[in-house]
C-alpha cells in the first residue's frame, strides 16, 4: 500500500503569507494612522475653517469658510500676503544658495575621505559628520556669538583690513549692497512698482539679507556631513570597470569624475537634493532660536510664519493654510527635480555617434587610427564615446539595479 503526501496548495501558502504580514505591519500602520493621517487631515479642515484655537476643530462654533485663508494668503492685498511674500522671497533665497553649497561640499568632502591614499579617514569622516548630530539649537546659539558685531568673526576680518557686518541686525540684501557699492540705491519703476505677493521684484531680486546669509553658511556647516556619508555610500558601491575603461582611453582625474563617476552618483545625488531642498524648505529651528524672523522680518520663512500665525495671533486657519501651502511648494519643486535628473534615453542620432567605424579594408571590422590619448577625450569625442557610450550605460544599469 503506497501512500502520498499531499503538499500545501501555494494559494494558502501565500494568504497565510500575507496574513502574517498584514499582522506584523498592523500596529505601525494604526499608529502612523493616529499620530499622522488623523492630525493631517484635521489640520487640512481647520485651513479651511476660522477656528480660533479655543475647543475642538470638529465642535459646531467652528465654521466652514472655504479659500478664505487661501486667498487672504495669495490674493488678500493685506498684511498676510505681504508677511506671506516675504517668508517666500527669503526662503526661496535660502533655498538657492544652501543646496548647491552643502550639495558641493558633500561631493567634495566624500571624493576627498573616499581616497585610499588618505591616512586617518576615520578621524576625518567623524570630524566632518560632527556638526550633523549637535544639537541644532547649540550650533545656533554658538553662531550667533561667533557673528555678533564684536564676535570671532568680526575680529578676524578686521585682521584682514575688512569691516564686518552686524550681521545679524542687517536687513539689507546682498545684492542690493553689492550694488551700492557702485552708487545703485533704488532699482528702475519696472520693478519698484511692480509686486507680487505685496513685495516688489526689487526685493524679490536683492538677495538675502545678511542676517539670512549667516544662516546660510549656517545650515551649509551643519548638514555637510550628512550628506557627505550618502555620497560616500554611493561611490563605494561603484563598479571599476567603467573608470578603467576611461584610464585605459587616456582620461584624466577631472574627466573620469565628471563623465564616469558623476553619473553613475545620479540615485544619491537625487537623493540629497531632494534632502536637502525639504530640509530647507522647512527651516524653523534656527529662525526661532536666533532671530524670530528679525531684522525686518528678513529672516522670516513660511515654516516660522505658519507657527506665528497659529500659536502667537491665534490665526490658525492661516496658519494650517500656510503648512498646506508650503507642501505644495515642496511637491512640486521635488517633481520638477526628479524631472530634470531623470534619465533618458539615448536617440538613434547619437547613438550612431557611438558606433566605432570599420577598419580600413574591413567594412565590417573596427578601424585603427592609432593609438589614444588625452587628446581623444577633448570635446566628448574620440573613446569617450565608447568608454562613456553603450559600454559605460550598461555597466551603470547593472551596478545601479535600474535608473531612477
Amino acid at each position: 500500500m503506497t501512500t502520498t503526501t499531499r503538499r500545501p496548495s501555494r494559494s494558502g501558502l501565500r494568504g497565510g503569507e500575507a496574513l502574517s504580514g498584514y499582522l506584523f505591519t498592523a500596529p505601525m500602520v494604526i499608529l502612523l494612522g493616529l499620530f499622522l493621517v488623523v492630525p493631517v487631515l484635521m489640520a487640512l479642515w481647520v485651513s479651511f475653517s476660522d477656528w480660533t484655537g479655543r475647543g475642538s476643530p470638529l465642535s459646531g462654533n467652528v465654521n466652514f469658510v472655504g479659500l478664505k485663508n487661501y486667498s487672504a494668503l495669495l490674493t488678500g492685498g493685506g498684511l498676510a500676503e505681504q508677511d506671506f511674500g516675504t517668508a517666500l522671497k527669503n526662503n526661496a533665497w535660502y533655498v538657492v544658495l544652501v543646496v548647491p553649497l552643502q550639495t558641493a561640499l558633500a561631493l567634495f568632502l566624500a571624493v576627498l575621505v573616499n581616497r585610499q591614499i588618505l591616512k586617518g579617514r576615520g578621524f576625518f569622516r567623524t570630524a566632518f559628520y560632527f556638526p550633523s548630530v549637535t544639537s541644532s539649537v547649540a550650533i545656533t546659539v554658538l553662531w550667533l556669538f561667533l557673528f555678533n558685531s564684536t564676535g570671532a568673526v568680526n575680529k578676524l576680518l578686521s585682521y584682514l583690513g575688512v569691516k564686518g557686518p552686524n550681521w545679524f541686525n542687517d536687513p539689507d540684501g546682498i545684492i542690493h549692497n553689492f550694488l551700492g557699492l557702485f552708487g545703485v540705491k533704488s532699482g528702475p519703476s519696472a520693478l519698484t512698482n511692480s509686486t507680487a505677493l505685496g513685495v516688489s521684484w526689487w526685493d524679490w531680486l536683492g538677495g538675502p539679507s545678511v542676517a539670512m546669509f549667516a544662516f546660510v553658511l549656517l545650515a551649509v556647516f551643519t548638514t555637510s556631513g550628512t550628506f557627505m556619508l550618502l555620497f560616500i555610500a554611493g561611490l563605494q558601491n561603484l563598479g571599476g570597470d567603467v573608470t578603467e575603461a576611461a584610464m585605459m582611453d587616456g582620461a584624466n582625474g577631472w574627466q573620469r569624475f565628471w563623465q564616469v563617476t558623476l553619473p553613475q552618483l545620479r540615485p544619491t545625488l537625487f537623493t540629497v537634493l531632494t534632502l536637502g531642498l525639504i530640509g530647507c524648505w522647512q527651516v524653523f529651528d534656527q529662525i526661532y532660536t536666533g532671530t524670530k524672523g528679525a531684522p525686518g522680518k528678513t529672516t522670516l520663512t513660511p515654516a516660522f510664519l505658519s507657527y506665528q500665525s497659529a500659536f502667537n495671533n491665534q490665526e490658525w486657519g492661516q496658519g494650517a493654510a500656510i503648512a498646506f501651502l508650503l507642501f505644495i511648494i515642496i511637491v512640486l519643486f521635488t517633481l520638477l527635480q526628479r524631472w530634470i535628473l531623470a534619465e533618458r534615453k539615448v536617440s538613434k542620432r547619437r547613438m550612431r555617434g557611438y558606433e566605432v567605424p570599420p577598419k580600413d579594408g574591413d567594412p565590417d571590422g573596427p578601424k585603427d587610427d592609432g593609438p589614444e590619448g588625452p587628446d581623444d577625450w577633448k570635446d566628448g569625442n574620440g573613446p569617450l564615446k565608447v568608454a562613456t557610450g553603450i559600454a559605460a550605460s550598461q555597466i551603470i544599469s547593472k551596478n545601479q539595479g535600474g535608473s531612477i
